[in-house]
């Protein structure tokens, strides 16, 4: 009884045979189990364990009220072996909130459970251990998590020295990881892109534990927590493929789940080759670009999941990828070049703060020995801005120069008569909207911080407005 769906449905042979397999007597007797509340739909495998315990102390094979105040949760196997299920990290803060005393759960599960602090974690593997346990013929000992362990320094396969030339490029992701901007890369075929897109993480400043926490909450959720792991500690970097549907994308399913847009949350969201996306799918990325959170709304519920993440973007300037190249010609159409392009809406491109040309890379620059900044030293740099950063908010739901409203901006991002000069010409030649003069603004905030300048100037404004500018070229 209680909505459940098909796992829940099928758990009373995996408990029944998990109880007699383990060496306990199943009543014969017409069993009902009430899974209150009725109207919530009940879905998973995590009902097994307490229902088995359940139908138990209802014989009186359990009589310790002890643990009344307890939460039991795990997924029975035919031989009453415990297996993980998913969201145990999201139930462990839930159990905290509501007072209660402890957890049984299963021990792959355990590690990311017990980073939550203040309600012990008991980690089990068998229904006979648990039984023993609420008998008190065996004890459990809890599980403590050491929370440094988890953060240690990322080694990451990849480099910006690694990246020849491009030294405009990496400037403009330096500012974009610097205060979390959303950046589109546009350029040929094989101008390194891609290659810069992977290494975006390598300058990203690590997780704070409020971050590491939001984040695992959602991949404990979809059970995509690496086993042994209690935290996620590295900023995600989710690449979806275009052939991504919306509810890939964003999130759904007739019981919605999170989307890339959620896994990447306080990290990167990747999408290569932008127009090939189906434009439905693009435009369902606004309300997460802006609000930083999708809300899902079907018939029975609406669900809300929280998608903070930086968008990066990457596209060619026309289907054959060579308009406006130097050495190599177009052969595309006007009509094809317009087709390409309005797969991508203005909209959406007027909500990504840097539009960066990516032009092809020379033999001279390939061949080259200067490597330019290694990741450590820009990371450096963009520690520094984010500190800045970080105690400019200090009093505001604010964490980042991209997250900057109206009153933000008025407050933090004033100009002098030379840049606003600066604006106004930018705003009337390129016809640049309301909601670009304000990424401006967010951009100019964070090279000041870059340099170190506690006001923005006019050099400050100038290079923002250059990453403002490309799409109305092309």
């Amino acid at each position: 009884m209680g909505l459940p769906e098909g796992a829940v449905r099928e758990s009373k042979e995996r408990v029944k045979a998990a109880v007699k397999n383990s060496g306990y007597h199943f009543p014969s007797d017409r069993i009902t189990v009430n899974l209150a509340p009725a109207d919530i739909k009940k879905e998973g495998s995590a009902f097994d364990l307490p229902m088995a315990l359940g139908i138990l102390a209802a014989t009186g094979l359990i009589q310790n009220a002890d643990y009344a105040d307890h939460i039991f949760l795990g997924e029975l196997a035919l031989d009453g072996m415990i297996r993980p299920v998913r969201g145990a990290l999201s139930m462990a803060v839930a159990a905290r909130e509501l007072g209660l005393k402890g957890i049984f759960l299963p021990a792959e599960n355990a590690t990311e459970a017990a980073v939550v602090d203040g309600i012990p974690i008991f980690p089990v593997k068998t229904l006979s251990q648990v039984i023993s346990a609420l008998k008190g013929i065996a004890k459990v000992s809890p599980l403590r998590a050491e929370i440094n362990s988890f953060f240690e320094p990322t080694a990451f396969q990849v480099d910006f020295s690694d990246v020849r030339g491009q030294e405009h490029a990496k400037r403009a992701l330096e500012i974009a990881a610097a205060g979390s901007h959303n950046v589109i890369m546009i350029g040929p075929p094989g101008s390194g892109k891609t290659m810069l897109a992977k290494r975006i993480p390598t300058i990203l400043p690590p997780l704070r534990f409020e971050e590491s926490l939001e984040t695992s909450k959602i991949y404990s959720v979809m059970g995509l927590m690496p086993k042994g792991v209690g935290l996620i500690t590295v900023r995600p970097f989710q690449s979806p493929h275009h052939t991504i549907s919306d509810a890939g994308l964003i999130g759904g399913g007739q019981h919605p789940k999170p989307g890339q847009v959620s896994l990447a949350h306080h990290g990167v969201l990747f999408l290569d080759e932008l127009p090939e996306f189906k434009r439905h799918v693009l435009e369902v990325l606004r309300q997460p670009i802006e609000e930083g959170r999708v809300t899902i709304s079907r018939a029975a519920s609406t669900v809300s999941y929280p998608a903070d993440f930086m968008l990066v973007a990457a596209m060619n300037p026309c289907p054959c990828g060579f308009l406006g190249d130097a050495k190599r010609e177009c052969t595309c159409s006007p009509i094809q070049i317009q087709r390409y392009r309005a797969k991508v809406s203005g909209p959406l491109l007027d909500r990504i703060d840097i539009h960066l040309e990516v032009p092809a890379v020379s033999y001279r620059e390939l061949s080259g020995v200067s490597e330019g900044d290694s990741s450590h030293f820009i990371l450096e740099r963009v520690v520094r801005a984010r500190e800045i950063q970080e105690e400019r908010f200090s009093r505001a739901k604010v964490f980042n120069n991209a997250g900057m409203n109206s009153r933000h901006l008025k407050k933090y991002c004033p100009v002098d008569a030379e840049s606003s000069v600066l604006l106004e010409r930018a705003m009337d030649r390129f016809g640049l909207s309301a909601r670009a003069h304000a990424r401006i603004l967010k951009i100019a905030r964070t090279i000041a911080d870059l340099d170190g300048s506690p006001d923005v100037r006019a050099a400050h404004v100038g290079e923002a407005i250059q990453y403002r500018t490309l799409d109305r070229k092309l």
